[in-house]
């Protein structure tokens, strides 16, 4: 791979990080080290690149503007999630986390109109920015009853959410997989009574695995002349 693709894959990467707190082992970077590292990586980028070249060097510099503006495009649609259906996303070094407020009733795995409408927005983003990346459904439950019975209801509520995407929205079912993590304690997120239960839990997380690819739609100029990637 030439030095310039991998340098705009490391933008990607870079560009897909956010503003997380947690202890994760996956990669977070906070905002400022977010924007000190595009600055520094775009002035690598060009200075490699005008040392002898300026053609290339403005070629180059569309490309960064390209993917920095489909970038900017992406994290709009996320803010519109988070504002209009209290989404929240982790950035991650190879993915994107969509933790929803789909939320299911007790022992149930049905879906209701609110649900469907997040995953249908949800969905537009991932055929919008990552046409070919592979998705997955994790299913959770709150921690009543056994845990074998939860992974299995886990799974069951993961599976209609599959359904609901490959059915509803135009999303290949080749792309979208579904597993369960059931009442995974160190993946709950409510405590009452010092147990962790509630409706908060029985719920799903949606996990785009682009990695590292650049967000479809990008524009690209090289030698040939200016075309869209996508």
């Amino acid at each position: 791979m030439k030095a310039t693709d991998k340098a705009l894959k490391s933008l990607a990467i870079l560009g897909t990080l956010g503003i997380v707190v947690g202890t994760s082992a996956c990669a977070h970077v906070g905002r400022e080290e977010y924007e000190s590292g595009m600055a520094s990586l775009r002035e690598d980028m060009t200075r490699q690149m005008t040392e002898g070249d300026d053609a290339v060097a403005n070629r180059l510099g569309a490309r960064i503007d390209g993917v920095e503006g489909r970038m900017a495009q992406l994290e709009q649609d996320i803010q519109k999630l988070e504002n209009e259906f209290g989404v929240t996303v982790e950035r991650l070094e190879t993915a994107l986390r969509f933790n929803t407020p789909v939320h299911f009733g007790f022992d149930d795995a049905n879906l209701d109109a609110e649900a469907q409408a997040i995953l249908s927005r949800f969905s537009e983003v991932a055929q919008e920015y990552y046409p070919e990346a592979r998705i997955t459904v994790e299913g959770f439950t709150d921690p009543s009853g056994p845990a074998e019975y939860n992974k299995v209801l886990g799974q069951r509520r993961a599976n209609a959410v599959k359904t609901y995407l490959t059915s509803n929205t135009g999303l290949a079912a080749d792309r979208v997989k579904a597993v369960s993590y059931g009442e995974d304690t160190s993946r709950l997120v409510t405590t009452q009574g010092g147990k962790l239960v509630g409706r908060e839990n029985r719920r799903v997380v949606l996990v785009i695995d682009h990695n590292g690819q650049i967000p479809a739609g990008a524009t690209i100029a090289g030698a040939e002349g200016t075309r869209t990637k996508g």
